[in-house]
């Protein structure tokens, strides 16, 4: 299983419009693919009032590629969302080696 995480950080003058088209456009997008295990979103704090997150675990590396291309280490950001993110970053992990 691999394991991604996407966190970006938002100009905040467009925290209303990212939370409701993170939750559509982003999500959807994501949820719709085959090989998907599991998607959870987390939102800001007060240390972190402009940062988002979603964590996604796939079954294999094919899976993941089938989502996210064959350069699956970047970022997958709609074309509706690229306003959005003041920086972002992904990061992959591979589960298999500690079950």
């Amino acid at each position: 299983m691999i394991i991604r995480i996407f966190q970006v950080t938002i100009h905040p003058e467009y925290r209303e419009e990212f939370e409701r088209d993170f939750n559509t456009i982003s999500i959807e997008t994501v949820q719709n693919h085959t090989g998907l295990i599991s998607c959870d979103v987390g939102g800001p704090t007060k240390w972190n009032p402009d940062d988002y997150v979603m964590v996604t675990c796939w079954e294999d590396e094919q899976s993941l590629a089938a989502f996210a291309g064959d350069n699956w280490n970047q970022a997958v950001i709609p074309e509706q969302m690229q306003k959005y993110p003041r920086a972002f970053s992904v990061v992959h992990y591979d589960s298999r080696k500690f079950q």
